[in-house]
């Protein structure tokens, strides 16, 4: 399968580059903003880079030839609402309806607790990934919308919590390299399609938890 990763060069979408290589089975196409970025994610298993802006561009040819598109793509924490609403709202609606005319099979959106009601300091970003998320939703592409919690740069555990939606997540986190594998892993497994949940860390092994996603 060939498998588009928005975001490739993020914190992230580094560990989903890496993991879709690790597992064999599949094609990680990296796409990216910045042509110089190639080099370091072919060492990181890309074997494609494409280079196209989710701000700006048609991302009709980004998609050509990929069976399924892993969107991780983000503003970053330091940027303000208006770029945040640009990138991670109105950037991931310009590749939802690129995948779509493309043909692409899966859509799998790396989103955020909070996305369904959007609270706190960070509101607006709650609200942008919730407006994707709807959007997906209402695209007709098969989907799988993740969202996990506060991310952290420890290292795998390789066990989580899923829920649909979690009552009570304060003090509570999970590692990005656990969140690459559950959006990796989700291409795989034909009963999460058309499916949004919430993870965190956990207990229970990665592949397991996904079996039991309703």
């Amino acid at each position: 399968m060939n498998v588009l990763v928005a975001g490739a060069n993020g914190y992230t979408g580094r560990l989903i580059i890496q993991k879709l290589a690790a597992d064999g089975g599949h094609h990680p196409y990296a796409m990216v903003r910045n042509a110089e970025q190639a080099e370091l994610l072919k060492k990181l298993g890309a074997e494609q880079v494409i280079v196209a802006d989710l701000e700006a561009q048609d991302l009709r040819e980004a998609v050509n030839g990929c069976d399924a598109v892993i969107f991780a793509a983000g503003s970053g924490s330091k940027t303000g609402p208006e770029k945040t609403i640009t990138v991670d709202q109105e950037g991931a609606k310009r590749l939802i309806a690129a995948a779509k005319a493309g043909g692409v099979r899966h859509f799998v959106m790396l989103s955020s607790i909070g996305a369904e009601h959007p609270y706190g300091a960070i509101k607006h970003y709650h609200e942008a990934k919730g407006k994707a998320d709807r959007y997906l939703k209402e695209s007709g592409l098969d989907y799988t919308i993740v969202r996990p919690g506060r991310l952290t740069h420890d290292a795998a555990k390789g066990t989580v919590e899923i829920q649909t939606h979690f009552e009570n997540h304060e003090g509570r986190d999970i590692p990005r390299a656990d969140v690459a594998h559950v959006l990796v892993a989700s291409l795989d497994k034909p009963h999460v399609k058309n499916k949004t949940f919430e993870v965190l860390s956990g207990q229970v092994a990665i592949e397991e938890a996904l079996q039991d996603v309703q």
